[in-house]
């Protein structure tokens, strides 16, 4: 396993779309677990190839109970209710926004193997699959957030709102 460079905004293969994986095979096993390791490294709760560089739909997510889930060719099946947020990314270091997403995804994809499977999250999980999959598409969470702010900003605005409580 090793740890993988984290592209950042603007550069090229964030905004492309990938393509699917075919071959199920001990390079797409090389992939997966140097994407674990890298996301375990970098603390994020989620990893997309491209945010490495590589322009395969290739996804890695830890949901709510520290689990790694491995989602190779992922495809959103359902999505319900509703959730407003703070969202950050690994290749937008320092800078968050407020975005809006469903409460509840389920989500069709692979294993390492190349077996079917359906995963349902809720909450941070279901944000995460939506953010992650959304960069298989060349898509970035800032073209959802009006407005972009530093952690430091965060915490002056809650500290406003909670003097006016």
């Amino acid at each position: 396993m090793a740890l993988r460079k984290i592209l950042t905004q603007g550069d090229p293969a964030l905004a492309k779309t990938c393509r699917p994986v075919e071959k199920f095979d001990r390079k797409l096993h090389w992939l997966l677990d140097d994407m674990k390791e890298t996301l375990a490294n970098a603390g994020g709760v989620g990893l997309a190839a491209p945010q490495i560089g590589i322009l395969r739909r290739v996804v890695v997510v830890e949901d709510a109970e520290e689990n790694m889930i491995e989602l190779v060719n992922p495809v959103i099946v359902d999505q319900s209710g509703e959730q407003e947020g703070w969202e950050g990314c690994l290749s937008v270091p320092g800078k968050y926004g407020w975005v809006e997403r469903p409460n509840v995804v389920t989500v069709r994809a692979q294993d390492r193997e190349g077996k079917f499977f359906e995963v349902t999250g809720e909450e941070l999980t279901a944000r995460c699959f939506c953010h992650e999959l959304e960069h298989l598409d060349g898509h970035l969470f800032v073209e959802h957030a009006d407005e972009l702010y530093t952690p430091e900003e965060i915490d002056a605005m809650e500290a406003e709102e909670e003097s006016k409580e």
